[in-house]
Order: structure tokens, then sequence, then C-alpha cells
């Protein structure tokens, strides 16, 4: 598998949580898709000695630049916190699956909690280039960790933000809207990434509005690269029940598929 140094563009904290990391991806020879993420060596010490993998957040392709948001949360992240400007760092990818965007599909539906809209933002990049009409639900604990939600806003996308702090996040809020949303427009498929309870919720109504839908999967991983069998989740194949790797047939299965 293909590892680069890349040179750090930026590494900066944007909330009390999270961070947005830019890099150079002038180095990469293979085209890189919404869905798909890098695996990071964190630090040049020993430990973490695990690579943390990020899925791609935007992808600049006419300036070489990648970008990633990543979760402040145990040690390797919090290593690359004190990774600076002009550093380099080793980047192993792109790896696993992204998503489909079907020419026929002039209607998007996103819904995201917390992190997980920062897999959904470049595919948000990729279906507006392509003149789809693109919806976010975007929900979070607070307005401050409403990620991507203002640059969204700004490329097209129509984003709705529900939050704890103001009570709008429950479930059967949720419903209401995406059903709202669905009976207002064309919308025909869907894509999540960030939460288990709205990732059950979209796949009980993509079943019941026979709606395509695509989700990505986050899970803890070893090698990233289908051998430690450290990131497997249950599927549905017809009436059988298998297991499959998110670092190599995911980490984005169809929605319907995945056992949640």
């Amino acid at each position: 598998m293909e590892t680069n140094q890349v040179r750090i563009l930026s590494n900066v904290k944007v909330s009390d949580r999270y961070w947005h990391m830019t890099v150079e991806a002038g180095k990469l020879n293979r085209n890189v898709k919404p869905g798909q993420f890098f695996n990071i060596l964190c630090s040049d010490g020993v430990y973490p000695y695990l690579r943390r993998p990020l899925s791609v957040f935007r992808i600049d392709a006419r300036n070489e630049r990648l970008e990633f948001l990543y979760l402040v949360k145990g040690l390797g992240t919090m290593k690359m916190t004190e990774l600076k400007q002009d550093g380099y760092i080793d980047i192993m990818g792109p790896l696993g699956n992204g998503f489909q965007v079907k020419n026929d599909e002039t209607e998007l539906l996103l819904l995201a909690r917390g992190v997980g809209i920062a897999t959904l933002t470049a595919l948000a990049d990729e279906a507006i280039k392509l003149n789809k009409r693109v919806f976010a639900i975007v929900s979070a604990r607070s307005e401050k960790d409403l990620l991507a939600a203002s640059y969204l806003s700004s490329i097209g996308v129509k984003v709705y933000k529900v939050t704890d702090e103001e009570g709008s996040s429950n479930l059967d809020y949720v419903e209401g809207l995406i059903n709202r949303l669905l009976v207002e427009n064309n919308i025909r498929s869907v894509y999540t990434c960030g939460s288990r309870r709205l990732s059950l919720l979209l796949q009980k109504i993509a079943k019941e509005e026979r709606l395509r839908g695509e989700i990505a999967l986050e899970e803890h991983m070893g090698c990233a690269m289908g051998v430690c069998f450290a990131c497997v989740c249950q599927i549905n194949e017809g009436t059988e029940l298998k297991s499959a790797r998110v670092c190599v047939e995911g980490p984005v299965f169809p929605l319907e598929k995945v056992v949640l």
C-alpha cells in the first residue's frame, strides 16, 4: 500500500473539540473520491503505534490539496494537534470505496451528526459540481459544533441545523423534517454518516419510500488494509448475514444492507 510524506499547509482548531488540517496532495497519483479515507501516522514517536483513519473532508483537485476535519478524542488525535504548518505528515491512501452519485438522481439528501459531516462534505461538493440539488440535515451537540454548515451553504447546499442545545435533534423532529423534504422535493437518494440512531431512522425511511441510500461507517481500525479484521461489520446479502471489512469493502455501503 502506498504511503506519502505530504506537507502540512495548515492545522488549526475550529471549535472546542475539532481541528481542520490541509495538506498538499500533489504526490498522490490516484484520484481521491468522496467517502474514501486516509490512514494517518499521528506522530514521529513510538506512541501511538497505530495510524488513525480520517475521511476526506474536501478534495481540491485544482490546487492539489486535501482537507481533513478531525475530532480530538484520544492520544493519536491529540498528537495530531501538535503538527505544525510546513511540517510533514505520513498518509496512506486513498483507501476504501467511496460514494456513488447516479446521473438520473437530481436531488440528494445528506444526514450527518458531528464529524460525520466531514465525510459528506466532499460528496456535497461533487454533487453540486454535477448540478444536483443538495439538502443537508446537520446534527450536533451545539451550534459551535455544527461543522461545515457555513461552507455547505456557501456552495449552494440547503442546510438544516439541528442541535441538542436547542432540543431540535431528537428523532421525532428529524423524522418530520426528512418527511417534509421528501414531500416538497424530488429526493430519490439519501446519504448518512456519524450517528447510529440517525442512520437507523434514515434506513427505515429509505425502505418505506423506496429511496436509494448509502452510509459511510466509522470504525476503529488496525491495519486499514483488510488484514487484521478489526473493523468488521455485518451486512445482509440476500437472505444471508455476512461479515464485511469496513476498510476494504467499505467504508461506504448500501444503506439497506448494513446491520446497525
